[in-house]
């Protein structure tokens, strides 16, 4: 006669293995679902970890993964995988449906960052589902790490990378003066007399701040010390970064006045570089050091860390229920049912207005007289734009010109769009002086109001100029820059179009000339092209 007992325990044994490869199937399918559904958004932000800003960004998950793992056996001790989790993993299906539907969103929207932060929610969101609250609290930091593999959005980038090169160029201008030499700033532009170094946008210092935030995080994540020595630990890699991005231009230009342009570029200009992120790294760890010494505890430098290992005699993973819980289950089925949605959002494609080419943009308008200025092909290539004009007007015996720059996008999906003026100028050595919307009455838009437009105005030591703009965005003329961002969004969920433009006028000021002598070129003109723009920029 069998033994019943042996018998049962082959039963639950059977069992056991039946639901680990249940947990394993499931698992095989929401992951494929999980990637499929933000493929998109995924794509491009590893695509753009080619950038040095972002280089880290592919090892941000690997140690995610790690201090998670650290976790396994206070994860199991929550319950984690297990009913035990409650209504917690229930929750965790629902805040994972939101973050679901946010990247469903971004798809529609064709808005990559939405694509990305809708990724991290639905991450957030299956974890809840698995560890449930108490899991939840172990491993939150973890996936908070996340967040600093995702790209930060273009115009953001733009607009803290400008305010860099300008804070750094300051500085950097300020420790060549501390060597007696004599140099003068325009903008970003550091003249040494015989050379003239700008710090472009690759020296703003983000190449260096996005990695050290990550490791500042990472350390402070690590470091066994109080809340407030943590904080201090995370924020002050900013400071570091400015600072001593500041002082290696400095030192690239006190190098270039005493041996020449060589000192400022090829393998000498990238190996400063290295050198002065290690040093930002080494800096980070003498505050560690310093918070160790002086922390009222003796103690060694390396117990200041928390790097533990779990037990791995029950196997390198966290034990899972004998079968997949249900939170777990509805999880994986709304994420096979949101591939269904994401197939049918992408056999879409972005409608393409119809236009003509800004390339013959009339340079006769009225009595006004034009000359096409191309751009450099560098600043093409930053600017990322898919067409352009760039025309120096002037009506017949007045030298006063009128400078009109549009630029053109066919699509703003992948990142590619106008770059705000209030960015730029200041790169160019300009200072604003002031800026305020203001309606222009003798030009009337096809609803019949007044245009409306950033009036700007800029000086250069003794040179002023007046500064006309607006974003020429789908059939809207927009002067607020966030606006521009909605209306993005906006539109491309319900026309299926991103493409817009920026519009600029620039004009010159004579000295002891009243800046509303300079308007009336501007508005006169606006006149004459406003009309005509519409053919080029598509409503």
């Amino acid at each position: 006669m069998p033994d019943s007992t042996h018998f049962q325990s082959q039963q639950v044994s059977g069992a056991r293995g039946g639901g680990r490869i249940l947990w394993i199937l499931s698992a095989i399918l929401g992951a494929a679902a999980f990637a499929y559904i933000f493929r998109d958004g995924l794509i491009y932000m590893i695509e753009r970890w080619d950038q040095e800003e972002y280089s880290h960004g592919s090892l941000i998950p690997i140690i995610t993964l790690f201090l998670i793992w650290q976790k396994k056996d206070a994860l199991a001790a929550a319950g984690a995988g297990t009913p035990a989790i409650g209504a917690a993993g229930w929750l965790g299906t629902l805040v994972m449906a939101g973050g679901i539907f946010v990247g469903l969103v971004g798809e529609l929207s064709t808005i990559y960052l939405i694509i990305q932060y809708g990724f991290l929610m639905t991450i957030v969101g299956i974890a809840m589902t698995i560890v449930g609250f108490q899991g939840l609290k172990l491993i939150w930091a973890p996936l908070l790490y996340l967040v600093f593999m995702v790209p930060l959005p273009s115009f953001l980038y733009a607009n803290l990378s400008a305010e860099l090169q300008l804070i750094s160029s300051q500085l950097g201008v300020t420790f060549v003066r501390w060597f007696n030499i004599p140099v003068f700033l325009e903008g970003n532009v550091i003249d040494l007399g015989i050379y003239k170094l700008q710090v472009v946008e690759a020296c703003s210092g983000l190449r260096y701040l996005f990695p050290l935030m990550s490791f500042g995080y990472l350390a402070a994540y690590l470091y066994r010390g109080p809340v407030w020595h943590r904080l201090v630990l995370f924020l002050s890699t900013i400071p570091i970064t400015i600072i001593m991005n500041s002082f290696r231009i400095g030192v690239i230009g006190v190098a270039v006045d005493r041996w020449g342009i060589e000192m400022a570029e090829g393998a000498l200009h990238f190996f400063e570089g290295w050198v002065i992120f290690m040093a930002c790294v080494a800096i980070l760890f003498l505050e560690i050091w310093l918070f160790v010494r002086f922390a009222g505890r003796k103690r060694n430098f390396t117990d200041a860390f928390r790097i533990e290992l779990p037990d791995r005699g029950d196997g390198w993973l966290p034990k899972l229920s004998g079968t997949p819980t249900r939170p777990w289950l509805a999880a994986v089925a709304v994420l096979m049912l949101a591939t269904v949605g994401s197939v049918a959002i992408a056999q879409r494609t972005e409608t393409v207005a119809q236009r003509a080419s800004l390339d013959a943009f009339p340079h006769h308008v009225g009595d006004w007289y034009g000359r096409g200025i191309p751009l450099e092909q560098e600043i093409v290539d930053a600017l990322k734009m898919t067409d352009y004009v760039n025309v120096n007007y002037a009506k017949a015996g007045d030298k006063m010109p009128v400078n009109l720059y549009a630029a053109y996008y066919a699509s703003q999906r992948k990142g590619e769009a106008v770059h705000s003026p209030r960015s730029c100028i200041p790169g160019g050595g300009w200072r604003i002086e002031s800026v305020e919307r203001q309606a222009v009455p003798d030009v009337t838009r096809a609803d019949g109001q007044a245009l409306e437009v950033n009036r700007v105005i800029i000086a250069k030591g003794p040179v002023r100029q007046v500064v006309y703009y607006w974003f020429a965005q789908r059939g809207r003329n927009l002067t607020n820059e966030y606006l521009v961002k909605w209306f993005l969004f906006w539109d491309g969920i319900t026309r299926n179009r991103t493409d817009g433009a920026l519009v600029r006028l620039v004009t010159p000021v004579r000295p002891n000339e009243d800046t509303s002598i300079a308007d009336k070129r501007l508005v006169s003109l606006l006149k004459q092209i406003y009309p005509k723009i519409g053919r080029y920029i598509p409503a």
